[in-house]
């Protein structure tokens, strides 16, 4: 026991020297969480490159994955490369770039300190934590001056120079300066991302994408990283440039059916089918609906980038509570029953995003399946524009087919704190009505 708890401290100490070697993700054991030191971590924060026991993970989970992406190190299917990606950030000491200002002597004197596993997960360690990476309050600020050159454009600039390196944590400190992982340098007429496709830079192209980068932006010339990684011999970059090119309908379709397309073999959409007769029928509508109303490319890209992250938060419990202790960590304070919400966007378009929870399987499953039949309709070639009712008269269909279901729910299953304006009162909150209170908020989508 002593022995352990020594190692565990001892391994800490390296990982802040940042000499510590790799060691295999399944040895958890010898590993520590990056958010409270003697805990095992069995998860991982993709964009953050540290490693998080199940307490913290709690937290994370709640802040939402534009704070902090969480995978299950044993139990989630990983990309293998996204894997080394995030071993190389833990190993190499990313955790300093969230932690930089606690590193300083002073901060003791301060009273600043980081959580350690005898704190409470709330309020302490969830205070911390947020602070961490929502607030980003330990992070190096650049200084502020007049004539600062420090500009997200120079971070920028600099984040393009350093891809073609395998410097992989200076990138990282890059982009939480930010540095934008799409930024279109003026001089070289492309990306950073055609930068790392083309030296060959795996786990830069992990991170960058990770970070938004997307694998078909062109360049001045046309070319997508894809063609920079082939024409460059990367063949295997290539593939996985592909892949993370069609990451969310691949991930929905998995949901769904447990199987992603061949894109080698040029099968990029998986279109699953529903037993059901009746939820395919209304599938078969809104498929209609989709073709008539013609929802811009833009907008539907907002409702298709809403339902993954619905799916990514109901496959992640699903996990979270298939790998807990029962008796101890599953409580109300760990169990995340709706999408948390983004500041970036507006109330509206969060309430809308959290009531998306209100779907049961066989609704969300016929949503699911509309988004990847339009998204290859689309991916064929048909640009459309949109008028401004066609949101809302979709999510009015949705509702529909659920009229006559009614279900009494005397919980709310969305955040109050995500809209500033009044809702009615005597609303009903049914299961007939799952859908129809997503059409109030379908308006972010049209405006």
């Amino acid at each position: 026991m002593y022995f352990r708890d020594f190692l565990k401290i001892f391994l800490r100490i390296l990982i802040v020297l940042d000499i510590i070697v790799d060691l295999p993700v399944t040895c958890t054991k010898c590993l520590c969480c990056i958010c409270c030191p003697w805990a095992e971590p069995r998860w991982a924060s993709v964009n953050r490159g540290v490693l998080i026991c199940d307490e913290c993970c709690s937290v994370h989970r709640s802040l939402g994955r534009h704070s902090s992406q969480v995978r299950h190190l044993t139990h989630t299917p990983w990309p293998p490369t996204q894997l080394q990606m995030v071993q190389m950030l833990y190993n190499n000491g990313a955790n300093s770039i969230w932690e930089h200002s606690l590193l300083d002597p002073a901060s003791v004197m301060s009273g600043k300190r980081k959580a350690i596993p005898q704190d409470k997960v709330h309020p302490n360690k969830t205070e911390f934590i947020k602070a961490k990476y929502q607030m980003l309050a330990f992070v190096h600020r650049m200084p502020c001056r007049d004539d600062d050159s420090f500009t997200a454009k120079d971070l920028s600039k600099q984040l393009h120079s350093s891809v073609r390196t395998g410097n992989l944590e200076t990138c990282l400190r890059l982009l939480s300066l930010g540095a934008q992982a799409n930024f279109f340098h003026p001089e070289k007429g492309n990306t950073p991302l055609h930068v790392a496709a083309k030296a060959g830079q795996v786990s830069q192209v992990e991170l960058l994408t990770v970070y938004g980068a997307d694998p078909g932006a062109p360049d001045s010339n046309g070319k997508t990283p894809i063609d920079y990684a082939r024409q460059a011999g990367h063949h295997d970059l290539a593939d996985r440039l592909v892949e993370i090119q069609y990451e969310l309908t691949d991930r929905l379709a998995f949901y769904l059916c447990g199987r992603k397309p061949d894109h080698k073999n040029g099968q990029h959409f998986i279109i699953p089918q529903m037993a059901d007769s009746f939820i395919l029928h209304q599938t078969c509508h809104l498929l209609s609906l989709f073709n008539k109303l013609q929802l811009s490319n833009h907008l539907f890209e907002e409702l298709a980038m809403d339902v993954y992250d619905e799916v990514d938060r109901r496959e992640t419990d699903a996990v979270w509570l298939a790998t807990q202790n029962h008796s101890t960590l599953v409580t109300e304070t760990t169990v995340v029953p709706f999408l948390p919400v983004n500041p970036e966007y507006s109330s509206t378009r969060n309430q809308g995003r959290q009531k998306l929870a209100r779907f049961n399987a066989h609704e969300f499953a016929t949503l699911v399946i509309d988004i990847l039949s339009d998204a290859k309709r689309r991916q064929q070639g048909s640009s459309v524009t949109s008028p401004k009712e066609n949101v809302e008269l979709i999510l009015k269909s949705v509702s529909s087919r659920h009229g006559s279901e009614g279900q009494d729910n005397d919980q709310p299953d969305y955040d109050s704190v995500a809209s500033d304006e009044d809702t009615d009162p005597d609303a009903p909150t049914g299961k007939g009505n799952r859908t129809k209170v997503l059409i109030h908020a379908s308006h972010e989508y049209i405006l």
